[in-house]
């Protein structure tokens, strides 16, 4: 499926614009670091485009209905297994791929949430060192998990401001890019 086809799909499932472009800024993130660990960054991507897939509709048992939407539109068992691993509760030993989701799942909202709060709401100069001051603020962002985001850098074997650098670095460029433009980032 190519990636206008999975976005077409997401769209479906997901009407929200601030889940949307959650989905999107991890698809983002997730290309990047597929550049950065040597994956295919369409694939990649596309686990990330597609990670809440089902949780607009199934909040309470996200991801478990991930696999019967995605089975339905012809994801392949190692597709849906890579959406389902992002759940914290996630059984088993997680490969580089998804590691690096679960590492940016919350991880990119609260970049976003920290360009929002900026008088320009521009990622183009938001600094790693803000970012990392923002974390200590227990009451910005509250419900973000820390531990998620400092675990995630940590199992990707990323120092914490590297981690924070990429995910700043490539969501500012893609808030430039066209096919970013429908949902914007940080609009």
């Amino acid at each position: 499926m190519s990636r206008d086809q999975a976005w077409e799909l997401l769209r479906r499932y997901v009407a929200n614009d601030v889940l949307l472009r959650h989905c999107l800024s991890v698809e983002i993130t997730m290309r990047a670091y597929a550049e950065k660990f040597g994956g295919d960054p369409e694939y990649w991507g596309t686990v990330g485009l597609m990670h809440d897939i089902d949780f607009e509709k199934f909040p309470e048992e996200h991801p478990r209905h991930a696999r019967e939407i995605l089975a339905g539109h012809g994801y392949d068992e190692e597709f849906i297994t890579n959406v389902e691993s992002h759940a914290r509760d996630w059984e088993g030993e997680r490969t580089p791929l998804q590691k690096t989701l679960l590492a940016l799942d919350e991880l990119t909202g609260f970049v976003l949430a920290c360009a929002l709060v900026r008088p320009d709401k521009s990622l183009d100069n938001l600094e790693v060192k803000s970012v990392l001051k923002k974390m200590k603020d227990k009451a910005f962002a509250r419900a973000v998990n820390r531990e998620t985001i400092t675990a995630g850098a940590a199992a990707l074997g990323v120092d914490l401001g590297e981690h924070i650098g990429l995910v700043v670095r490539a969501l500012a460029a893609a808030a430039k890019a066209p096919e970013y433009r429908e949902i914007p980032l940080t609009g």
